[in-house]
């Protein structure tokens, strides 16, 4: 069988209906406006900010949002047209199997560990972070060695300096309770997905509003500071690090593609709803940027996962700060509920293509969930969320997911190509500017990131060729036909 076979869009189509039963068009594009921002405010900027100003882009980490938010925009719009032409679950795995051929939708879904698992883990270690600072508001303080892992030195707020624990106790446990919850099942309404996006909106905006008036001049000079004569730290390398780094506060828009299947208008609703959200979040990502620099030089930053916290603290607000917090965990746990899932449903989807072991698309037989899969993932995840620096975490998951998006804006070229005939309800624009330039941007991101993020993508993808010729071609369903 050739390693390059794709699945036929019927197929898929007639699979997601089996599936699905079809779904309702019922999102207009203020729906889905809506569900991008909910899907992209999180952790990213919560956490990441501050370390990529203080590591890589100083104040002008603003610059870097603007940056990490255009080769957003060319991705989505790929994003875009593959939803309204395939509208089924499995979002860039399913679109490469039926494009690119099952070896390249093994690659992106194996590629998708590091978006979906990774990127929990990463949100966990600022769970914990944010948690910890609850706790000490309540004067709870946890044993030293629990909270951070043993690579990592933490900076708690009354000044004391851990270096290096045993494990990040706390992180651990909220993926392991998400975890079983999941298990369980949950089925998150549109009214909580809109409480969700209203209160992590409002915390931002309450952020900009209450810290704008205390921002002290001195700490934008130099905007730009100057390059320490390594790439990447500082000057106009530092942006693009930068950049790269916070790429991961974008990750989440592609769930506006995923919903084309329920879009009253995809041609209209996709790119408004894609577009408009990105803008929304940017706009709101460049003034928390300029506030959080402003109150805090920039270098204070240096490891803190709970930046937000850390500059609050710096108005006579102080008493807001607790809500603050409590309303940041209540959003990074949404955030990671649905990578979670996410992670789940792109392993059940492999195993049921034969490519996993029939372990990975095993269902409970009660909650009707892939549970071994679940539990499986909350062991991966744990051990990450525990032991790995979140900086290296954040790393690694924007590396992951640059991968994924280059892939996207490739297999757009080759279906115009190759089936141009078949029925888009969007198409990408300027074509083939807007996939070339999604590629370039991107693939000038992950350039930017350290080596070591590369060397670690190149061995988890190298162990993904290798699972794959040992295990999943020989036991593709496709294979079977």
């Amino acid at each position: 069988m050739s390693i390059w076979k794709r699945k036929s869009i019927t197929q898929l189509l007639s699979e997601a209906d089996e599936s699905e039963k079809g779904l309702k068009r019922t999102l207009s594009s203020k729906a889905l406006v809506a569900l991008g921002i909910g899907a992209i405010i999180g952790a990213g900027l919560f956490s990441l900010t501050g370390i990529a100003a203080a590591e890589n882009a100083g104040p002008a980490v603003t610059l870097s949002f603007v940056l990490a938010a255009v080769g957003c925009a060319f991705a989505g719009l790929c994003y875009a047209e593959f939803a309204s032409m395939i509208p089924v679950a499995g979002s860039a795995y399913t679109y490469s199997y039926a494009t690119m051929g099952e070896f390249m939708a093994w690659i992106i879904g194996w590629d998708l560990v590091l978006e979906y698992a990774l990127g929990a883990a990463t949100v966990g270690v600022s769970w914990s972070r944010y948690f910890l600072e609850l706790l000490n508001k309540f004067g709870i303080h946890l044993p030293h060695n629990l909270i951070c892992s043993p690579w990592e030195s933490l900076k708690l707020s009354d000044g004391t300096v851990i270096e290096g624990g045993i494990i990040n106790l706390p992180a651990v446990v909220i993926v392991s309770l998400l975890s079983l919850l999941l298990i369980r099942g949950t089925k998150e309404s549109a009214n909580m997905n809109n409480f969700l996006v209203i209160l992590k909106v409002s915390v931002v905006i309450l952020f900009i509003v209450l810290g704008w008036g205390y921002i002290d001049e001195a700490n934008y000079s130099p905007y730009i500071p100057e390059n320490t004569g390594t790439f990447g730290h500082f000057g106009w390398s530092g942006i693009a690090q930068g950049a790269a780094t916070v790429f991961f506060a974008f990750i989440g828009f592609d769930a506006v593609s995923t919903a084309a299947q329920e879009a009253k208008n995809p041609q209209k609703g996709m790119p408004i709803g894609i577009l408009g959200s990105l803008v929304v979040c940017t706009i709101l990502y460049v003034l928390f940027a300029h506030v959080m620099t402003g109150l805090v030089p920039y270098h204070e930053f240096a490891g803190d996962a709970k930046p937000a916290a850390t500059a609050f603290a710096k108005t006579p607000y102080g008493f807001l700060q607790t809500g603050l917090i409590v309303a940041i965990l209540a959003g990074y746990t949404s955030v990671m509920l649905v990578m979670l899932m996410g992670q789940s449903r792109v392993f059940y989807t492999m195993s049921n293509d034969g490519l996993l072991p029939k372990f990975f698309g095993a269902i409970h037989p009660k909650f009707r969930t892939p549970w071994k899969t679940n539990l499986f993932f909350m062991g991966f995840v744990s051990i990450f969320a525990g032991f790995v620096p979140v900086s290296d975490l954040g790393h690694m998951v924007s590396i992951g997911t640059l991968l994924a998006f280059v892939l996207v804006c490739i297999g757009v070229l080759v279906m115009r190509k190759k089936m141009p005939e078949i029925p888009r309800a969007f198409k990408t624009p300027l074509v083939p500017f807007v996939p070339i330039a999604g590629i370039v941007v991107c693939l000038v991101l992950m350039y930017s990131l350290p080596l070591e993020s590369w060397m670690r993508l190149f061995v988890w993808m190298g162990l993904g060729v290798l699972v794959y010729f040992m295990y999943g071609k020989k036991n593709s369903k496709l294979n079977d036909e």
